[in-house]
């Protein structure tokens, strides 16, 4: 087989999303005036479901002179970004809403850059050279500044895209920054270059060490770890909330999956020298995650600084440095993704007289006016908190039994600790929900919006149905990445 037919062949998945995005954008354009919303979000939804079908076929292998690189890890992370950009699709159809000549609508663009975004994150899975890195992470950050900025008649909002883009920039700038380093002193780029070099060096200079540290922070800000969080709440609460449901899932996959190839793999060699900065990071993540989340009365900003929280506990297992760290890493990034998914469905659907409300406190009564949502949402706080048998306390169980292997005592017992603080703030949201007067009613949700919150609610539940076939698939993708 020649090198252009394996090419091909590994690509496949990220060619048709790629040339489905294109005719759909056609397909939009060619619509009259606030009727391409729809046709564009479904085709969307069928371009995300084909290409997974895609992804769970393709071929393990390296292509493109070995830039790009597909294995069980990047077909996992895959399938976890497009399950993800999917869901917020269809959020998206529910949240816009019927009313096609609404000059604050969300634009028929919206779902095709959530796919152009979902194309970068795949992208990112599979790189195996530090430029594609790059240019998935930009192809996907980019999608995301537009994104955040959709709704022009909302100051917030612009300003929301502006802010994410000023700091996003800094970002990618520190991590080109890191990235030159590592190519100076290791005289290549590619994953497995960079493998030979670290073994044949014996010491590692210093450059490479502060190179590895940049390209450490500019991960941590797209993941949105302390102390490069600082975008994170403004962003999440002035985006348009399917912008941010997408924010907290696809992306923040993609971002891991970098994370975890190039710390794992490349660096895995030098774990000592960089374990304890993810440890340290993972430990303010999950400590300002709790405590700051505690004033909050808007509940996006909530899961804002949950969100931050949670990556704390991700990074667990990255810090652990091992096989059976990555694949709780993996599994607790499936299980946030259907927390995620049903919490954002929930907000999405919180309309009063047509004007979207974002208030903890106009949640008051919810059990009373709207059973089945007020129990959906009881079912994510909770399984957020980490109670069995729920998703959320597989996924925190996983990695903290990774990081105690590790014999990483202390991050586990802050991590213990942090969930405990933020019982507090999860449970206050059930409080309100089913022990505070009624306020008044809100707008009946959308199907869609339905749809979403009800399915990731009998996900959550029932997790454990799924946590054996889950398992195994993580394990073999760790097993591709660490060995």
């Amino acid at each position: 087989m020649s090198a252009t037919s394996v090419n091909w062949a590994l690509a496949l998945p990220e060619i048709t999303l790629a040339l489905s995005g294109l005719i759909i954008l056609v397909v939009g354009v060619l619509q009259r005036r606030g009727e391409g919303f729809f046709p564009c979000s479904m085709l969307t939804v069928a371009a995300f479901v084909g290409c997974g079908f895609l992804v769970a076929l393709s071929p393990d292998g390296a292509g493109y002179a070995g830039t790009f690189v597909n294995d069980s890890f990047a077909r996992f992370m895959k399938i976890l970004a497009l399950v993800g950009g999917l869901l917020a699709t269809i959020v998206t159809v529910g949240y816009r809403g019927e009313d096609r000549h609404d000059p604050g609508a969300l634009p028929f663009e919206t779902p095709i850059l959530m796919l152009f975004s979902t194309l970068g994150a795949m992208i990112m899975a599979s790189s195996a050279n530090l430029m594609t890195l790059f240019v998935g992470l930009e192809l996907s950050s980019l999608s995301i500044y537009i994104l955040c900025a959709l709704e022009r008649d909302r100051v917030t909002s612009s300003e929301a895209g502006l802010k994410y883009f000023v700091l996003g920039s800094l970002a990618s700038g520190l991590l080109l920054y890191g990235m030159s380093l590592v190519y100076g002193y290791a005289g290549t780029m590619e994953y497995t270059g960079l493998i030979a070099a670290i073994h044949a060096s014996g010491t590692l200079p210093p450059g490479l060490i502060v190179g590895i540290v940049f390209v450490v922070v500019g991960l941590c800000f797209k993941l949105s770890a302390v102390p490069f969080h600082m975008w994170t709440p403004d962003v999440y609460q002035g985006a348009p909330t399917p912008v941010t449901a997408y924010m907290a899932g696809a992306p923040k996959f993609a971002a891991f999956a970098l994370f975890l190839r190039v710390m794992v793999g490349p660096f895995g060699a030098v774990a000592p020298r960089w374990q304890i900065l993810i440890e340290t990071v993972s430990m303010l993540s999950m400590v300002y995650g709790a405590f700051a989340a505690i004033p909050q009365t808007d509940i996006k900003r909530l899961m804002a600084y949950s969100s931050i929280g949670h990556m704390g506990y991700a990074m667990m297992g990255l810090a652990s440095a091992s096989a059976a760290g990555v694949r709780a890493t993996l599994i607790y990034l499936a299980a946030y993704l259907v927390m995620n998914a049903g919490v954002f469905a929930g907000i999405a659907a919180m309309r009063r007289k047509g004007r979207e409300v974002t208030a903890i406190s106009d949640l008051a009564g919810l059990s009373k006016t709207d059973p089945g949502m007020a129990a959906a949402l009881a079912i994510f706080m909770f399984s957020m908190v980490g109670a069995p048998p729920l998703a959320g306390f597989f996924g925190k169980f996983m990695v903290f039994a990774a990081a105690w292997q590790a014999g990483l005592y202390v991050l586990v017992v802050v991590g213990a600790v942090s969930s405990i603080v933020g019982a507090y703030y999860y449970l206050r949201v059930v409080k309100v929900m089913y022990f505070d007067a009624p306020a008044e009613g809100l707008d009946r949700p959308a199907p869609s919006l339905l749809f979403v919150s009800g399915g990731m609610g009998l996900a959550t539940v029932f997790f454990i149905l799924v946590l054996g076939p889950l398992m195994n698939m993580a394990q073999q993708a760790a097993l591709a990445l660490a060995g």
